[in-house]
């Protein structure tokens, strides 16, 4: 059952709402990436705005709710974890946990255990509970 559910729900809501932002004229080059990139040339008919048909631009009134930035689609909210004492300053009931990029797979293992312990949610373990208990 994910928690934050109508925070979630209404974050998907105003996002139904928002255009696709693309990066000008990637619809007519290949060389060109779909990634949104500001426009910025002095004549630029996106930036000022002059002409019908172009996409809009990212400003800042197409943001979400601002209770649910930051939350993991499963509601929870998005913590990055690099040792067990950072994983002690967390409740398990609201906050899921991320293991940091650079910790390895000795200290990963023991920090995955004691979260599992604490019943955490886990979004990235990358290494199986069974295999620990081994």
């Amino acid at each position: 059952m994910p928690i934050n559910k109508e925070l979630i729900e209404k974050r998907q809501e105003v996002k139904q709402n928002k255009p696709d932002f693309v990066r000008p004229e990637s619809w007519r080059y290949v060389r060109l990436q779909t990634n949104w990139r500001k426009p910025k040339g002095i004549d630029h008919h996106q930036r000022k705005q002059k002409s019908r048909g172009r996409p809009g631009l990212v400003k800042v009134g197409y943001g979400g709710p601002k209770d649910a930035r930051g939350l993991h689609p499963s509601g929870f909210t998005d913590n990055l974890v690099y040792n067990i004492s950072d994983l002690e300053k967390l409740d398990p009931k609201k906050d899921g946990v991320r293991l940091g990029h650079g910790v390895g797979t000795k200290k990963r293992k023991e920090i995955v255990v004691k979260a599992v312990e604490n019943k955490f949610k886990i979004f990235n373990a990358r290494v199986s509970v069974i295999a620990n208990k081994s």
